[in-house]
């Protein structure tokens, strides 16, 4: 088995000075995805840039520091690592890093592609921002998926899809994360093929959310969202065998989700 861990940590180093990256090192996950890492390259000890027992990639944004950014640590080193949609807009914010693994890791070679996606607040251009990128994030997949059967893409995709995916949704529709347009979009992408996993094996489960706002003290009251999310292809479907949300990991305002790959 080979278990991979998305987390939306909210700042890499502030985590890891909370004792909580060792906590899920500890867990000792084959790949692990974090998103909006806010750091750069000079900010990064000798720990988090080389982790024991792990090769660490990074996609730094190029355009504002103490902002956005992802990174893979991973046992098994990738064939290949890639860090461009081939978008400039897209590319200099450090949202988007993949990596290639060989046939050896499951029988057949797959991709992991970590994700922070936009969120879409603040000035109005930021949520046309966000939905250009969603677009293109997709016409990206569906290309790559032609080369590559076997893809898994995780990440803070920031977007609730149904009403189940947040504890009040009536109150949110025209919230961002929750607009219908932005909702409409994860139509396209499930409708394309794209499966999320949580949902296709927890189809009608309530109150599992993956994030919850800090100032209001939400995580104790449990009103949260599901914004964190496993997709895969179908053909990598077929080569999963659990997925969770660990919402008993702490740190952060999103908790970690998992991944479970059998062996082949």
């Amino acid at each position: 088995m080979k278990s991979i861990i998305s987390w939306n940590v909210n700042g890499l180093r502030a985590v890891h000075k909370k004792g909580n990256l060792e906590e899920v090192f500890r867990m000792k996950p084959d790949i692990l995805c974090l998103q909006e890492t806010k750091t750069t390259p000079d900010q990064l000890s000798v720990e988090l840039s080389a982790q024991d027992g792990y090769h660490s990639y990074f996609h730094f944004p190029t355009v504002k520091k103490g902002y956005s950014g992802v990174a893979i640590y991973t046992k098994e080193k990738p064939l290949n690592v890639s860090r461009d949609m081939g978008v400039e807009a897209f590319d200099q914010e450090g949202r988007l890093i993949a990596a290639e693994y060989p046939s050896t890791t499951l029988g057949a070679s797959f991709t992991i592609i970590n994700v922070y996606f936009p969120n879409g607040g603040g000035a109005p251009e930021r949520l046309r921002y966000k939905l250009d990128f969603y677009d293109y994030f997709l016409d990206f997949i569906n290309k790559l998926h032609k080369k590559q059967k076997n893809i898994i893409f995780c990440g803070d995709v920031n977007v609730a899809h149904k009403p189940v995916d947040l504890a009040r949704p009536k109150e949110n529709e025209t919230h961002i994360g929750f607009l219908p347009i932005e909702r409409a979009w994860v139509d396209k992408l499930t409708s394309q093929g794209w499966i999320d996993v949580f949902r296709h094996f927890y189809p009608d489960k309530t109150e599992a959310y993956t994030y919850w706002d800090m100032k209001s003290f939400a995580r104790d009251r449990n009103v949260g969202w599901r914004i964190d999310y496993f997709f895969c292809s179908p053909e990598m479907l077929k080569k999963v065998k659990s997925v969770e949300i660990l919402n008993d990991i702490y740190g952060s305002d999103h908790c970690p989700i998992k991944l479970v790959i059998k062996d082949m």
